[in-house]
Parts: C-alpha cells; sequence; structure tokens
C-alpha cells in the first residue's frame, strides 16, 4: 500500500503485549473499534494459542502485525514465514543479514517483509556492546537499503532516524516506528530511543506502534482514541 492511500485510522498498531489470547481477547473488546491494527509478538506466541487469536483477530475485521524478528538461517526464515502466509497477515519482521531477508521476501506470499534497522531499546552505548562501531543513524540507512535490495516492503526504525531514512531510501519503502510515548510520559521502561506520535509522523512514518502508553493507562479506549485524534488531525484527508 502506497503511503498516501493508508486509511489515518490503520496507522496507529496497538502493541497487544499481553500473556494470553484470552487476555488479548478482553483487551481488544475493550478497545472495540479505536484500534483496527495489532501487533502481536513473542508473548502472545510462546502461550501457545496465538494462531488461533490471529484467526479470531482477522475474522473480526482486524489487520495484523506478526512481529517475531525471524532470525536463523534462511531456510528456516523461509520455512516460519510461510506458516504466516493466507493468514490475513500484513506485516510480520525479521532481523538479519542480506539472505535471511531475501529468504523471507521469496516466502512471504501475501505477507510484507519488514526488515528491523536497530531495536529502539539499544542505544549508542549497547551497540558498542555488541561489536557495531559505526554510527546509530549510518547503521539504520545501512538496514533499511539492504532491505530495499532484498525488497522487503518496509522497515523498522524508531522515529530518530525517520527523516535519515526519508532522505535515503524515499517512499520506496514503508516505515513502521515503535518506542512512541507521549511528550509529557517519556519512559521509564526500556525502550531509550523514543519520540512522541507527531514527530514519528512529521519525520516520516507510515505507522506507529504504541503499547503500554495505551495498554496500561486507566482507559486504554480514550487513550487509544487520544492517539486516534492526533492521527486524525495529522491526516484530515484520509
Amino acid at each position: 500500500m502506497a503511503r498516501a492511500e493508508i486509511p489515518a485510522r490503520e496507522r496507529l498498531i496497538f502493541a497487544l503485549d499481553v500473556p494470553s489470547a484470552d487476555t488479548a481477547r478482553r483487551l481488544a473488546d475493550t478497545l472495540g473499534d479505536a484500534v483496527c491494527f495489532y501487533k502481536l509478538g513473542l508473548e502472545l506466541f510462546m502461550s501457545g494459542d496465538a494462531f488461533e487469536l490471529l484467526d479470531w483477530m482477522v475474522g473480526r475485521g482486524k489487520r495484523v502485525f506478526v512481529d517475531l524478528k525471524f532470525f536463523d538461517v534462511p531456510a528456516t526464515v523461509a520455512a516460519a514465514v510461510r506458516r504466516l502466509r493466507n493468514r490475513g497477515v500484513t506485516f510480520t519482521t525479521v532481523h538479519g543479514n542480506q539472505s535471511i531477508m531475501e529468504a523471507a521476501v521469496e516466502a512471504a506470499g501475501d505477507v510484507g517483509i519488514l526488515a528491523v534497522t536497530v531495536l529502539t531499546s539499544l542505544d549508542r552505548g549497547d551497540l558498542d556492546d555488541l561489536g557495531f562501531q559505526c554510527d546509530v543513524q549510518q547503521l539504520v540507512l545501512s538496514r533499511a537499503r539492504r532491505a530495499l535490495a532484498a525488497g522487503c516492503a518496509g522497515v523498522v526504525s524508531s522515529g530518530l532516524e525517520a527523516k535519515l531514512l526519508r532522505a535515503g531510501v524515499y517512499d520506496r519503502l514503508i516505515v513502521v516506528t515503535p518506542g512512541i510515548r507521549p511528550v509529557e510520559n517519556r519512559p521509564t521502561d526500556d525502550q531509550k530511543r523514543v519520540v512522541g506520535v507527531a514527530e514519528a509522523f512529521a519525520n516520516g512514518a507510515d505507522y506507529i506502534v504504541v503499547g503500554r502508553p495505551i495498554r496500561d493507562a486507566a482507559d486504554p479506549r480514550a487513550a487509544a482514541m487520544q492517539v486516534q485524534a492526533t492521527i486524525a488531525g495529522l491526516f484530515p484527508r484520509r
């Protein structure tokens, strides 16, 4: 889907980071029409009921992003990605080198492959620990260019680097930005490279992923609607 064609209400992806499918269903019922795009991650997939939950979400007309950050030998990644085909999955993530990304794209079918650039929980010190001597921005742009060459639909990147990506790859990749926090609620959790809603879109994000600020709010639906209102103001015609 081209950037200009994304409906405003679909630009919010809610990270459904809860321990069970039953909890996920209850939270989705609470959110109702405030959220139409959900991210299912490792915690839910380890619960044992993730595929049933996925089918339930799709059956209710929701879009689903399966965020498992596949990282293994290319043949194994390809086999795993094939398990997601023809199930109504919009995106899934890979976190590997060129051959891993290419294998995932070849196996993807109707699933859009997103390449992880640099996790939003990592900062300069963490990258030093991992042996990456280059600048964070250089690493993100390099990963994005490799994702483009591999045929990926897009990348997952902090909003801090979204502007750089737009300058480097223009509109040829979708940019999904996690680690979103309201300006007045900067994190005390494990996220380090974060931005606010308006800042992320101003920098060039296509979608934002919001989890804890909605999930842990006193009124999750109201919190989601507040984010949606901000997005609607930024994209008034879509």
